[in-house]
């Protein structure tokens, strides 16, 4: 197949496009390969990708409405998997126009896209931030999500309305995925185990908000990239037992679907640090502060849904992980 993919140069979208691609599909990859965080390892992920014959690279804006609409044109693709976004609960406090641009404006220009074209299937990133002020445990795809606690979490759970519109009034199969702390190697060096690394190899203090007692579902890149192929050859379908009188949030009378992606384990912030110190050999100086601005105490992913439509469930342990990312690390940056 030819498929679109979003964000290629991005973390998740970059292994997802290379898995794709070894598995005999054409990519073409659009990100713009902005500077909110290292260009560089933007770069250094599109390696691989650009030395295969069927990817396709492209430079571009997701909320350049004409640029997204010529590319649809003139690829022809079967499927898309939406993945760029700008991203980052804290900085959608500092620069929410970003998002609003991005996240918004750029999902629409994608869902015209599928719309004009007849897409077989969209998948897109959402987030388990949408849960916000959700306090019951785990997260499920039943839950509500009407109360989210930063602009990046609301701009996700306006894309799933999004996605929901346009299945509801073209039949596009969407499908939604929330992803869970997603952790590894050439992972963003704005999440917290990045820095976190980087500060004890300098031998600098750690902030450790909450006072170390955040729970979080952290979820492995390989275990994300393994449940987005498998939604995205599952093609969402209308719930035949879906009825307005009480209504599934993850699913619909059109063909729609919402999944969480996360290791259904969550794990304090404290243990985290103890495994990254473990692999280092090396103890942090820890500076504990209280919760940021944004920030949820904990998340827990119910995974049943994806389980059972997709006979999923991500499984790596934080020991396994974080092994995995230290390598990488010591490998790519040579401290």
């Amino acid at each position: 197949m030819r498929i679109l993919v979003t964000g290629a140069a991005g973390f998740i979208g970059s292994r997802v496009s290379q898995y794709l691609l070894e598995r005999g599909d054409e990519v073409v990859g659009i990100d713009n390969l902005n500077d909110y965080y290292d260009v560089s390892l933007k770069h250094h992920r599109l390696e691989p990708l650009l030395a295969h014959e069927n990817f396709i690279d492209i430079r571009a804006n997701l909320e350049d409405r004409d640029t997204i609409a010529q590319l649809f044109d003139k690829y022809q693709f079967q499927r898309v998997v939406h993945l760029g976004a700008q991203a980052g609960v804290r900085y959608s406090i500092q620069n929410p126009h970003a998002y609003a641009d991005s996240n918004l404006t750029g999902t629409l220009n994608i869902l015209e896209g599928c719309r004009q074209h007849k897409i077989e299937h969209l998948v897109y990133a959402s987030s388990s931030s949408v849960y916000g002020a959700n306090k019951k445990m785990p997260f499920s795809v039943q839950n509500n999500v009407d109360h989210p606690v930063s602009l990046y979490a609301a701009t996700k759970k306006a894309n799933e309305l999004m996605a929901h519109s346009y299945s509801s009034l073209y039949n596009i199969p969407t499908t939604g995925l929330r992803f869970f702390t997603v952790y590894g190697p050439m992972g963003r060096p704005d999440m917290a185990y990045f820095s976190f690394t980087k500060k004890i190899l300098a031998g600098e203090p750690i902030d450790v908000f909450n006072h170390g007692k955040c729970q979080r579902d952290f979820t492995y890149i390989d275990d994300i990239v393994e449940g987005v192929i498998r939604t995205l050859d599952n093609t969402a379908t209308p719930n035949i037992d879906w009825t307005g009188l009480a209504p599934d949030p993850s699913s619909s009378y059109a063909p729609y679907k919402i999944y969480n992606i996360g290791n259904n384990q969550p794990v304090e912030l404290l243990r985290f640090i103890e495994v990254i110190e473990e692999n280092l050999g090396i103890e942090a100086k820890k500076n504990f502060l209280p919760m940021q601005a944004g920030d949820v105490e904990a998340t827990f992913a119910d995974v049943s849904s994806l389980t059972k439509d997709v006979g999923f469930k991500p499984s790596t342990t934080i020991e396994e992980g974080i092994a995995k990312f230290i390598q990488w690390y010591k490998k790519f940056y040579k401290p």
